[in-house]
C-alpha cells in the first residue's frame, strides 16, 4: 500500500512540476496551524485520567487501572476469567421467583451463554509486537505477538495516545500496529499508558504531527465495541467488530 500510495503522489508531483517534498510548503503549511487559534472548547476538569475513565465507560467500554507494565498479564487473565461468569448464576434469588422473572432469567441467561460460547471462551489470543516480552503464560494466557488472521478472539494493542473529552482510544496504521488486531477479534484489550491521555482531540492530531511528522496510512479512532441501531433503533453491539473493549491504563 506504501509503494501505490508514493506512485500516487509522484505522478502528483510531477503534475505539479515538483520532483519532491518541499520543505518550504511544509513550513508554510506549519506556520499558517501555529497562527490559527483552535476553536472553542469545553472548560475540563483537572484530572484528566478521571475523566478519559468515565467517558470510556460512556462509551460502553469497560476499564481497569494497573500501577506498572508487568501486571499486565495477570489484569488481562482477570478480566477473562471475569467473562466466563454469567451474573444470572452467581447469587440465585433467595424467596421463589415469579413467572415473569423466570422467563428474564432463562432469557438473559440463554442470550450471556450465546455470547459468551461464540465470542471469548478461551485465553487465546494475540498481541501487538511490543508486548512480546510479558509472561503471559505465568498467568494461564496463550499471546502470540502476530497480526490476528481473522479468527482469533482475542486481540491485544497499545495505542498511540487516547483522548480523554470522548473516552477515544486513537490507533496509527503500521507495521508494528497492526489495525486488525484491534478490529476483527470479538475482543480487544487496549493498554493505555497514563501519559499518552491527552485532553481533546486537537491535542490528538496535534501530537501526530509533532511526532510522526507526516500523517500515516490511517488514523483509527476507537469509541467503545462496535455498534449499531439499523434495526428497529435497537442498539446491537459486536455488529462491525469486537463484541467488547477493555482498557487497562497503566501508570499512577
Amino acid at each position: 500500500m506504501t509503494n501505490s500510495r508514493d506512485t500516487v503522489l509522484g505522478r502528483v508531483r510531477q503534475a505539479l512540476g515538483r520532483t519532491g517534498a518541499d520543505p518550504a510548503a511544509v513550513a508554510d503549511a506549519q506556520a499558517y496551524l501555529d497562527a490559527h487559534a483552535r476553536g472553542p472548547a469545553p472548560a475540563f476538569d483537572a484530572d484528566r485520567i478521571l475523566r478519559f475513565i468515565r467517558r470510556a465507560g460512556d462509551m460502553e467500554s469497560t476499564v481497569a487501572r494497573v500501577s506498572r507494565r508487568d501486571e499486565i498479564p495477570a489484569a488481562v487473565a482477570a478480566y477473562l476469567d471475569g467473562l466466563e461468569l454469567v451474573p444470572a448464576l452467581v447469587a440465585p434469588p433467595s424467596s421463589e421467583p415469579s413467572p415473569q422473572l423466570v422467563s428474564q432469567l432463562s432469557s438473559q441467561l440463554s442470550s450471556q451463554l450465546s455470547s459468551q460460547l461464540s465470542s471469548q471462551n478461551s485465553h487465546r489470543g494475540v498481541c501487538w509486537p511490543e508486548f512480546a516480552d510479558l509472561d503471559w503464560a505465568q498467568t494461564g494466557l496463550i499471546v502470540e505477538a502476530r497480526p490476528t488472521m481473522g479468527d482469533d478472539r482475542l486481540g491485544i494493542t497499545g495505542v498511540f495516545c487516547a483522548i480523554a473529552e470522548t473516552g477515544t482510544l486513537v490507533v496509527l496504521s503500521g507495521a508494528d500496529t497492526p489495525t486488525a488486531t484491534t478490529l476483527l477479534p470479538d475482543t480487544h484489550i487496549a493498554i493505555v499508558s497514563v501519559n499518552r491521555i491527552v485532553d481533546t482531540m486537537e491535542d490528538a492530531f496535534a501530537l501526530v504531527r509533532k511526532e510522526r511528522g507526516s500523517v500515516p496510512r490511517a488514523i483509527n479512532m476507537i469509541s467503545g465495541p462496535s455498534r449499531t441501531g439499523d434495526i428497529e433503533q435497537t442498539i446491537v453491539l459486536g455488529a462491525h467488530g469486537p463484541f467488547r473493549v477493555h482498557i487497562l491504563v497503566v501508570g499512577t
